[in-house]
């Protein structure tokens, strides 16, 4: 896909994302890297509802804006991800309820925060380790982001919201679908006896659908 066409797909996603009540008001952001490595970012204070393709900002691999609205000031730990993950070309990070809530809560592993519950679970997101807090546009949380980014397709900003990434911009958004209905189940199964998928079937399934 060209640039143009790429523009077009995050005003695309943000609006369905938005529509589904997966975005609120001005919170999250989406971004996409083209073949140079520059990315495609939604602007700052902008609402995932209601973008148009020219607002959409582009920043170099340094983090310097080159077009389109000021960007995010989340567009640093994109880059951090990017970075790390050379197979990935799309991000989506959003503040969607179940999975918020998720990432409020004190967690005894803070390497997997969710139970193995079902198959598309492991096959889209994998395991899901907890980022500590840090406040919105501290730069530090790069580093954080940097440091798990390489080994984990989704992870979860502590009193936050996810980061997930993809191969392109629909995966990453099916993937954090995915993630936000398992944190639908998580809250929904409660204290009750949990079937988690085994050891077995998580090796299957990671062998059978890698990457």
């Amino acid at each position: 896909m060209n640039e143009d066409e790429l523009r077009a797909d995050i005003v695309k996603y943000g609006a369905l994302l938005y529509g589904r009540g997966l975005a609120h008001g001005s919170a999250g952001n989406l971004s996409v890297r083209l073949d140079d490595g520059t990315i495609l970012v939604t602007p700052t204070n902008s609402s995932l509802g209601f973008l148009t393709a020219e607002q959409i900002s582009k920043v170099s691999i340094d983090g310097t804006h080159i077009a389109g609205d000021p960007p995010s000031k989340e567009a640093f730990f994109h880059l951090a991800v990017y970075e790390e993950r050379p197979a990935a070309k799309a991000i989506v990070h959003l503040h969607s309820t179940h999975a918020v809530a998720v990432s409020c809560l004190c967690h005894a592993d803070s390497f997997d925060v969710l139970p193995p519950l079902t198959a598309y679970q492991i096959m889209r997101i994998g395991r899901l380790p907890l980022v500590p807090y840090y406040r919105p546009g501290d730069r530090k949380l790069a580093e954080a982001v940097r440091g798990l980014a390489g080994e984990h397709k989704a992870m979860l900003l502590a009193n936050h919201g996810p980061i997930v990434s993809g191969s392109s911009l629909q995966k990453a958004v099916h993937a954090y679908e995915e993630l936000e209905e398992t944190a639908k189940l998580f809250f929904l199964v409660g204290d009750r006896p949990l079937s988690r998928l085994t050891c077995e079937a998580i090796a299957d399934l990671n062998a059978t659908f890698p990457g």
